[in-house]
C-alpha cells in the first residue's frame, strides 16, 4: 500500500515526475514542464538543470530537453508512449467530466504499472494526480487487466520465485492469482478497492491495440467513501466508452498516409 510519506518534499516529487515525463514522453520545454507542474518557469529551469547535471537529462540545441544517459530508452517505445499519452489525454478529461472523477492511463513495466497521464476531478475531497507513479500490477486496477490478458506463460515468468526471490513476502499466490484474472477477463474490468492506497478505490479498464491485445489500460480513482456497487454500471460503461475512442484514434493515427 502506497501512502505519501510524512515529510513530503515537494522539489524532489517535482524533479522525479520530469524525469518520469522525460523518459516516456520524449523533449519539452521550459515552458512545458512549468505549466505541467504548476510552477513559475524559474522553477522549472533549475528543476531540469538539476537533471542534466545529475544525467536524467539533455539540454539539446533548440534549448528542449531530452532524457540523459540515466532515463535512456529506445527511440520507438519512447515515441510510442508519447503518442499514447497524447492521444488519451484528452479523452481522460472527457471521461472526467462524465463521471466527476480523477482518471489516470497506465501502461505495464514487468510486474509494475507506470502512471503516464492524469487527470483530476475538481471535487474537493478527490483523488490526486498520480502520473510517474508505480505500483504492483497485481494490486492496480489497470494492472489486472493487462496482466488478464498476458499467455499463461508470460504471467508465470512475471511472478516466478526465482524472479521474487529477494521479495518473497510481497509475491502472490498465484493460484488466487490466476482465479482473479480469470474473472476479469469474464468482467472486462477490473477493481482496486484500497490495495495499493488507503481509502481510495479504482476501476479499470483494458485498451487494446490492432492486435488485440491490450497495450494499456484506463482507470477512475474516488475515495472509497464514494464508490458504491450501484455506481459501477455507470463507471464501466464511462470507462469502456473513453477505451473505444482511445483505440479508434490510435488506430486512425497508426493508419498509413495516402498520398495525394
Amino acid at each position: 500500500m502506497k501512502n505519501p510519506p510524512n515529510y513530503f518534499v515537494r522539489s524532489v516529487d517535482h524533479a522525479l515526475q520530469l524525469a518520469v515525463m522525460l523518459q516516456v514522453e520524449g523533449p519539452f520545454g521550459v515552458g512545458e514542464a512549468a505549466q505541467r507542474l504548476g510552477v513559475a518557469p524559474s522553477t522549472a529551469h533549475r528543476l531540469l538543470a538539476m537533471l542534466v547535471y545529475r544525467d536524467f537529462a539533455i539540454r539539446r540545441e533548440d534549448h528542449q530537453y531530452a532524457a540523459g544517459p540515466v532515463l535512456s530508452l529506445g527511440g520507438s517505445s519512447q515515441s510510442r508512449t508519447a503518442l499514447l499519452r497524447s492521444v488519451a489525454m484528452p479523452q481522460l478529461a472527457g471521461l472526467v467530466e462524465r463521471v466527476q472523477e480523477s482518471a489516470n492511463l497506465q501502461i505495464l513495466s514487468g510486474d509494475h504499472v507506470r502512471f503516464i497521464g492524469s487527470v483530476e476531478c475538481s471535487q474537493a475531497l478527490r483523488v490526486g494526480n498520480r502520473e510517474g507513479m508505480v505500483f504492483p500490477a497485481h494490486l492496480a486496477s489497470g494492472g489486472k487487466v493487462m496482466l488478464a490478458d498476458l499467455p499463461p506463460e508470460r504471467l508465470d515468468a512475471l511472478y516466478s520465485e526465482a524472479k521474487w526471490a529477494d521479495r518473497l513476502d510481497e509475491r502472490p499466490n498465484l493460484a488466487a492469482l490466476r482465479r482473479e484474472l480469470r474473472n476479469v477477463r469474464e468482467r472486462g474490468f477490473a477493481i482496486n478497492a484500497g490495495k495499493t492506497e488507503s481509502g481510495v478505490t479504482a476501476i479499470g479498464r483494458a485498451v487494446r491495440g490492432a492486435d488485440g491485445r491490450a497495450h494499456a489500460a484506463v482507470s477512475v480513482s474516488m475515495p472509497s467513501s464514494r464508490f458504491s456497487r450501484e455506481r459501477l454500471p455507470d463507471l464501466v460503461s464511462a470507462l469502456t466508452l473513453t477505451a473505444h475512442d482511445i483505440e479508434e484514434e490510435m488506430r486512425g493515427a497508426d493508419a498509413p498516409r495516402i498520398r495525394s
